[in-house]
C-alpha cells in the first residue's frame, strides 16, 4: 500500500493537535470514544509499517466521524500512493474546509492545486489561509506569483501593497511594481516608483544608474545623460554608469566617444573581467558588421591582455577571433600558450594547442604539452592518447606502450569508447611488433569489447591470426566485417584474401586480391607478394612472377622473393 513511512515528526505534531482538541471535551460520547480508538490504532499501525491495516482503520474512523479533518488528511496520502487523484483532492479539500485554521491542511491543498495548474482555486485557498495568518508574508509572495500566472495585474498590485504594509518598501517590491506598471503601459507610475526608490536611497548610486537606464530606454536621453554625468561626478569609475554612457554613445553613433570610453573601461583594473569580455565581443561585432576595423579590435585586445588575467577566457576569445579572420595561426598558437600559462588546468585550451601542433607533426612538442596535462587533468584520456601516438610515430614503442598503459589506468564507465578502443588497438599493434602475440590478442579483445566495429583493430587482429595460422574461422569473420565497412579498401581486401589463402580457398582468395589490385599503385611489397602467391596457387605462374617482381622492386633485398622468382614457385615450407 504505502511505499514509505510518513514523516514521524509530522505525525506526532498532527496527533498532538488532535489529542489536544479531544481533551477540550469534558464528556465524550460513545461515538467519539470509538473514533478515537480506531484513529489512534490506525496511527499505531502506520508507524509499524502496516499500511494496509492503517488504511482500513482510517476509513473506518472516517465512517464513524465524517467531520474529523485529521482523518481526511491522513487518507489523502494513501489515495496519493494509490494514484487516485480524485479521492486525494477530495480528502485534502475536505480537511482544509473542516479545519480552516490548520496551516498544514491549507498549504497542502494549495500545493496540490498548483501542481494541477488550477491557479484560480489555489488563489482562493491561499487567500482563505492568509485571512487567519497575516504574519505569513511568504503566502503573499506565493499569491503574487499566482496572480502573475493569471496576468491579474490589479491583484498583483494589491498584493504588493499588502507585502509593503507588512515588510515596508524594498527594492524587490518596487521593481516588481515597475514591471506590473510596464505591463499596464503606465509609464508615469513606473517613473514614480523608480523615482521614489532613488529618493529613498540617495547614497546608492546603483539606483541612480538604474533610473538613468530607464530614462534612456524611454527616449528621455538628455535627462538620462544628466543623471549619468551626476553619478560619474561622484564616482568617475562607476562601471554601470560608464556602460550606460557607452550605450548612449553607440545609440547616437558617436563612434569616437564610444571608442574612447571602451578603451577607458578596458584599461580600468576595476572593470569586471566579464564586462571586458562583453566589450570585446561588441567590438568584434562592430568590426564584422559595421566598421571592418580589425586593427581597432586588436588594439582593444592588447589593452586588456597587457593586464594580469584572472582566467583564460579573454585569451580563448582572442584565439576564436584569430581563427575567424584567418591567416593568424602563429599568433593563435602563442595566445593558446599564454592561456595555458594563466590557467594550466584548462584542458580545452591545451587540447586545442595540441591539435594545432599535431598537424605540423611536431611530436616532441605534443609530448611536452601532454605530459603536464596528465598531472593537471589526469582523467582526460586524450592527453594520454596524443602522447602515446606521438611516441608511436617517433618509433618509440616502449614509451608509447607505457603512456597507453597509464591512460588505461584512468578508464572508467564514463570514458569515451572510441578513444579507449583505440588505446587498446594501438597497444595490441605495439605488443605484436615486440613478439608478444598473446598479450597483443588480449589488447585487441579489450579493444573490441569497447567498440566491436573498430575496423582497424579487426583487420590487424585477423591478419596476425592468419600469419600464425590460428583461429582462421574467427579471423575470416573479423576481416569480412572490415570489407563490408570499406569495400574499396585495398588493405582490408588483401587481409581477407590472405586469410582465404591460408584456408586453401585459392579461387575465392583470387576474387578479393583482384579487387585489391585495382588500386595497384597503393599496394606495398607484402600485399603484392600475396597477390603473387595467390596467382601461383591458382595456376597462373606468369601473373605470379609479375607480382613477385613488382614486390621485389619495392624491396630489393627480400631473399624470399628472390628465391620465388628464381625457382618460379613458392618454396615448399611457404605453401
Amino acid at each position: 500500500m504505502r511505499q514509505a513511512t510518513r514523516n514521524i515528526a509530522l505525525t506526532i505534531i498532527l496527533l498532538t493537535g488532535v489529542i489536544a482538541s479531544w481533551a477540550q471535551t469534558d464528556g465524550k460520547s460513545e461515538r467519539d470514544r470509538r473514533y478515537q480508538y480506531f484513529y489512534l490504532e490506525a496511527i499505531n499501525q502506520q508507524e509499524k509499517g502496516n499500511f494496509s491495516a492503517a488504511f482500513d482503520l482510517f476509513r473506518h474512523a472516517r465512517d464513524i466521524n465524517p467531520d474529523a479533518a485529521e482523518v481526511y488528511f491522513q487518507l489523502a496520502h494513501y489515495y496519493a500512493d494509490l494514484k487516485n487523484d480524485t479521492m486525494m483532492a477530495y480528502c485534502f479539500e475536505k480537511a482544509a474546509k473542516l479545519n480552516p485554521d490548520n496551516a498544514t491542511y491549507q498549504e497542502r491543498i494549495g500545493q496540490y492545486l498548483i501542481a494541477q495548474q488550477q491557479y484560480d482555486k489555489a488563489i482562493e485557498s491561499y487567500e482563505r489561509f492568509y485571512q487567519s495568518h497575516h504574519d505569513r508574508t511568504d503566502v503573499l509572495m506565493l499569491l503574487l506569483r499566482l496572480y502573475g500566472q493569471e496576468n491579474n495585474y490589479p491583484k498583483m498590485l494589491e498584493t504588493l501593497n499588502r507585502i509593503e504594509t507588512q515588510e515596508g518598501t524594498s527594492e524587490q517590491t518596487t521593481l516588481t511594481k515597475m514591471g506590473v506598471y510596464e505591463q499596464l503601459g503606465d509609464n508615469q507610475k513606473v517613473y514614480n516608483e523608480l523615482k521614489k526608490l532613488v529618493d529613498s536611497h540617495p547614497y546608492d548610486l546603483n539606483y541612480r544608474v538604474m533610473f538613468a537606464n530607464w530614462l534612456l530606454n524611454s527616449g528621455k536621453r538628455k535627462a538620462a545623460v544628466k543623471e549619468l554625468n551626476a553619478v560619474l561626478k561622484e564616482e568617475p569609475d562607476n562601471e554601470g554608469a560608464l556602460l550606460s554612457m557607452l550605450d548612449y554613445y553607440n545609440g547616437e553613433e558617436m563612434s569616437e566617444k564610444a571608442d574612447e570610453l571602451t578603451q577607458r573601461l578596458l584599461q580600468n583594473p576595476r572593470t569586471d573581467s566579464d564586462t571586458k569580455l562583453t566589450l570585446l565581443r561588441q567590438a568584434v561585432r562592430n568590426a564584422n558588421f559595421v566598421s571592418g576595423d580589425t586593427a581597432k579590435v586588436f588594439s582593444f585586445f592588447d589593452i586588456v591582455l597587457a593586464q594580469p588575467q584572472a582566467n583564460a577566457d579573454i585569451l580563448m576569445f582572442k584565439v576564436a577571433y584569430l581563427d575567424y579572420i584567418g591567416n593568424h595561426e602563429s599568433e593563435a598558437e602563442r595566445t593558446l600558450e599564454k592561456a595555458i600559462d594563466v590557467e594550466p588546468d584548462n584542458a580545452s585550451a591545451r587540447y586545442e594547442l595540441i591539435q594545432r601542433v599535431w598537424q605540423r607533426e611536431d611530436y616532441d612538442r605534443v609530448i611536452a604539452l601532454c605530459q603536464p596535462a596528465q598531472q593537471y587533468n589526469p582523467e582526460e584520456m586524450l592527453f594520454y592518447y596524443f602522447q602515446g601516438l606521438a611516441h608511436y610515430n617517433k618509433k618509440q614503442s616502449d614509451e608509447a606502450l607505457e603512456t597507453f598503459r597509464k591512460g588505461v589506468s584512468q578508464i572508467n564507465s564514463n570514458s569515451n569508447k572510441e578513444i579507449v578502443s583505440d588505446f587498446y588497438a594501438i597497444m595490441g599493434d605495439i605488443l605484436y611488433s615486440k613478439g608478444l602475440s598473446s598479450e597483443a590478442y588480449e589488447a585487441y579483445d579489450s579493444c573490441l569489447q569497447w567498440k566491436p566495429d573498430n575496423i582497424g583493430c579487426l583487420n590487424n587482429y585477423a591478419y596476425y591470426l592468419s600469419e600464425e595460422d590460428k583461429d582462421l574461422s574467427r579471423a575470416e569473420q573479423m576481416s569480412y566485417k572490415t570489407i563490408q565497412a570499406e569495400p574499396d579498401n585495398s588493405t582490408f581486401l588483401d587481409t581477407y584474401a590472405w586469410i582465404l589463402f591460408h584456408q586453401q580457398r585459392y579461387e575465392d582468395a583470387k576474387i578479393y586480391i583482384d579487387q585489391a589490385l585495382r588500386n595497384d599503385s597503393t599496394l606495398n611489397e607484402e600485399e603484392l607478394g600475396h597477390a603473387g602467391d595467390i596467382y601461383f596457387m591458382t595456376g597462373d605462374t606468369d601473373r605470379a612472377l609479375e607480382y613477385w617482381q613488382k614486390a621485389l622492386d619495392k624491396d630489393p633485398e627480400n631473399a624470399l622473393l628472390q628465391e620465388k622468382i628464381k625457382q618460379k614457385r613458392i618454396p615448399e615450407t611457404k605453401k
